[in-house]
């Protein structure tokens, strides 16, 4: 029952984040807010009367105890903005959330770059976030997205699967799994990076939720890197946050025949950075370079002709896993057991939609 009064109180109509911190900068606690007097409440600079009226009337507790209720049996947390695990960057922006509810470790500063892009990503566009993401977490960098279907995607398991930290932000309740088939990397970005929500528990991922949630994928990040988007895309939203918010932003140019390289090659003409590899972000953001310990070696696999087939096949460029069975002749049964030791001998990586590249 530790937040019980920070449920309360933000659960009051016409208190948004800023009359929060408001409140909650006047009384000290949201405890002593809820318990204000007329009078008290006429104090607070920049409270609307209405607000006011709110606070008053509003029947907070049966909201305020069933948060609680799901808070305990999940295995989230909530750190609110007093914490010195709170988000320092995240503290930057005009709305900064009250509180937030987390899976996995939350810190209070850290040096991250998002990578965001198209729900329906290329193969190009998945390999390249993938690759930009592993390549960041080798540098020591973070890595922050929206755990959406495409780029997004890609971004955590190339972060992830490179040994990082990677920090997902979600446009529903934490206990929400959204997309359902990303359940397995809900579970791993939760035992090895963090999964953060400004939403009630179980708040269902609506359209409106996502603008909301790109402000604060913006804020925890130096720079943003838009990998593949149309002129449409949400991802281009992120990148505006991005910029009232003083942060880099940067994309990766595509093909210029294809639609869903528009919105990148628009950033590009507007003056975004354009991002090929690892060391432009890093440059842009005066961030050192660290060379390897020792000179990198190209991998060495002992393969099977089967084997041999599928990696030569993939050397070509990253495939789906239906057009490697077409090319390889092979049946569905062998192609599947042959991609399963290729990954577990680190020679191929699974990409999301079942696509699968060259490490």
């Amino acid at each position: 029952m530790e937040y019980y009064y920070w449920f309360a109180l933000k659960s009051v109509p016409l208190v948004g984040n800023v009359t929060f911190l408001r409140l909650l900068s006047h009384f000290g606690t949201p405890e002593r807010a809820l318990s204000a007097s007329a009078q008290e409440l006429a104090q607070v600079k920049g409270l609307s009367r209405a607000a006011q009226d709110s606070l008053l009337s509003h029947d907070f507790h049966p909201f305020a105890k069933e948060e609680c209720e799901k808070l305990a049996s999940s295995k989230a947390q909530v750190v609110d903005i007093l914490s010195e695990r709170y988000p320092r960057l995240l503290m930057e922006i005009p709305d900064p959330p009250p509180y937030l509810y987390v899976l996995g470790e939350l810190r209070g500063s850290e040096t991250a770059v998002a990578i965001v892009g198209s729900r329906r990503a290329s193969q190009y566009g998945l390999a390249t976030a993938t690759r930009l993401a592993r390549d960041l977490v080798y540098q020591g960098l973070t890595v922050v997205s929206g755990m959406a279907r495409g780029i997004d995607t890609a971004a955590h398991w190339g972060a992830l699967r490179g040994g990082g930290r990677s920090i997902a932000v979600l446009g529903c309740g934490i206990d929400v799994v959204y997309p359902p088939e990303n359940g397995n990397l809900h579970q791993a970005l939760g035992e090895a990076g963090a999964i953060v929500s400004e939403f009630p528990m179980g708040t269902a991922p609506l359209a409106e939720n996502f603008p909301r949630r790109n402000r604060i994928i913006s804020a925890l990040s130096k720079g943003v890197v838009v990998v593949e988007a149309g002129e449409a895309s949400g991802s281009l939203i992120t990148a505006h946050y991005a910029l009232e918010q003083g942060r880099e932003v940067f994309a990766v140019p595509g093909n210029v025949t294809m639609s869903g390289s528009r919105g990148c090659n628009g950033l590009i003409k507007e003056g975004a950075k354009l991002v090929e590899r690892v060391e432009d972000i890093l440059e842009e953001l005066s961030l050192e370079v660290k060379a390897p310990a020792e000179p990198l070696k190209p991998p060495v696999f002992s393969l099977t002709p089967q084997e041999a087939e599928i990696y030569a096949l993939l050397c070509q460029g990253p495939l789906q896993i239906d057009d490697i069975i077409v090319r390889s002749a092979l049946t569905a049964g062998e192609v599947s057991a042959t991609l399963l030791r290729l990954e577990l001998k680190g020679a191929v990586m699974q990409l999301p939609g079942k696509h699968f590249a060259v490490t």
